[in-house]
């Protein structure tokens, strides 16, 4: 869990530090961008490959040897005296990350049976709802301690102890040799280079989107996309045929559980990190707040998540989807208020206001990442699970870079579009003007953001229907049956 949250953190807590960084190594726009997408891509890259190959060897090995990267690869973000050092380091890290996440969800599936693994997983929601929200405080308050120069040092500097610490915890307590070996030992080679050709051409245009006269063409890169998926699928198809072993096993998705569960958690996760990306920019550019007050805007969010999580993971297998229904919905609405806090009240209750809603979005966050978790890994087989997680993983990966993209076109077009329509406003006029446009984009931006988690409602609805009417059938099978046998 300590290593999951490690993983989450590097992915939010980062973009607070990204003007220290452009001051201190004197870096450029697009510099700033690979720090992120380069992480975000490596991250995606390794993630199948590693969770495959953690089922067919040692999840233990994998997770210590990713652990030992990360925590490398970090010391040398921390020390890194350019920003090409730092862009190679991070993608280094970014790899590192993609390693070891998947084998926390593996090993979870492994150690854990029935109601044990959905206390599990309720941790481990508890761990991302709080990373993910607190990434931006914990920036913030590094930042503020190291100063406005250097202090994007810390952020990396943070992850050497702890991951450390993490390290000898897991040398002592991750059991050794209990793994069931896989029945098919083959490493589908061509299969991992098509499906890594794939998530870089999926993921690329989505994470070069800044929302700043970004080139078109870059939406070209979803042709060569297609281009590999339908390879990878004709590859991974033929390869099974002569009695081998792919990448991933495409029967997989034939379990609605799974299927299903992976198309929630990739809207989600399209929807949520674009919404706290969003809140930060609102905060610090529309408002004002420095770097670490506008971060703990959203820590009502990680507390009152830790705690849906932990008690949706203790309740999941006996409420089941309905539970993933209710969470969303309390999202939609906590989200609602959100966005009419931000837009309705005075600016010095503002922040006030939105950790309010914050408080009611986070409590449905928790009952929807770690419940989710535990209803799509239900019915796979632990010696698939580490692939099976870390598609998930990947759902959410790619769901986040197209969410954020789409998020940040919407909120910084609409504030540069109203700034050069109102270019001639001057005091309290220019500066109603100014934050006018950024109750626009805010508005605007968590609109979309909303929508899509009313999607991820809809689908969570139409699995629960299924779910609903199949226990009715074998309800009514069963008593047929006990008829019969009577008779």
């Amino acid at each position: 869990m300590a290593v999951a949250a490690l993983t989450i953190l590097d992915l939010s807590k980062v973009n607070v530090g990204l003007p220290s960084i452009e001051r201190s190594l004197d870096a450029t726009s697009s510099s700033l961008q690979l720090i992120v997408a380069g992480y975000a891509l490596a991250f995606g890259l390794a993630l199948v490959p590693a969770g495959r190959l953690g089922d067919l060897k040692s999840r233990r090995a994998l997770f210590i040897t990713g652990l030992v990267a990360f925590t490398t690869a970090s010391l040398l973000c921390a020390i890194a005296p350019t920003i090409e050092v730092l862009m190679v380091t991070r993608i280094l890290q970014g790899f590192a990350a993609g390693t070891q996440m998947p084998q926390v969800i593996g090993l979870v599936q492994q150690l854990f049976r029935g109601a044990e693994r959905g206390r599990a997983f309720g941790l481990f929601g508890a761990m991302i709802g709080i990373s993910t929200a607190l990434g931006p405080t914990i920036g913030g308050g590094l930042i503020a301690i190291g100063g406005e120069q250097d202090g994007w040092r810390l952020l990396f500097w943070m992850n050497v102890p702890l991951g450390i610490a993490a390290l000898l915890f897991a040398l002592k307590l991750l059991p050794k040799g209990s793994q069931r070996p896989a029945a098919d030992r083959e490493l589908d080679i061509v299969g991992i280079l098509l499906l890594g050709a794939a998530i870089v051409t999926l993921m690329l245009p989505f994470v070069l989107t800044t929302g700043a006269g970004d080139s078109g063409a870059r939406w070209l890169w979803l042709v060569a996309f297609a281009v590999f998926l339908v390879l990878f699928v004709l590859w991974e198809m033929r390869y099974k045929r002569h009695g081998k072993s792919p990448v991933v096993h495409f029967e997989l998705f034939r379990l609605s559980s799974y299927r299903n569960g992976l198309a929630i958690v990739a809207v989600y996760f399209a929807a949520l990190p674009a919404s706290f990306l969003m809140v930060t920019l609102y905060l610090q550019e529309g408002l004002g707040l420095a770097p670490l007050f506008a971060g703990m805007v959203s820590i009502p969010f990680a507390a009152t998540s830790a705690v849906g999580a932990y008690v949706g993971g203790r309740i999941v297998n006996r409420v089941g989807r309905a539970l993933v229904v209710f969470g969303l919905f309390m999202v939609v609405v906590g989200f609602v208020l959100l966005m009419l806090a931000a837009t309705l009240t005075t600016p010095d209750v503002t922040p006030w206001a939105m950790a309010g809603a914050f408080l009611v979005g986070g409590l449905g966050g928790g009952f929807v990442v770690s419940p989710n978790q535990t209803l799509t890994l239900a019915e796979i087989p632990v010696e698939q699970s580490g692939v099976a997680g870390s598609m998930q993983q990947l759902g959410q990966r790619v769901g986040t870079a197209i969410g954020t993209a789409v998020v940040t076109s919407i909120f910084y077009g609409i504030v540069r579009g109203s700034t050069a329509a109102s270019g001639s406003g001057s005091g309290s006029v220019g500066s109603a003007a100014r934050l006018d446009a950024y109750h626009e984009a805010f508005r605007s931006g968590t609109t979309f953001t909303v929508s899509l988690i009313a999607l991820a409602l809809v689908l969570a609805v139409g699995d629960l229907v299924v779910r609903v009417r199949a226990s009715r059938r074998e309800a009514v099978d069963a008593g047929s049956a006990g008829g019969e046998a009577r008779a």
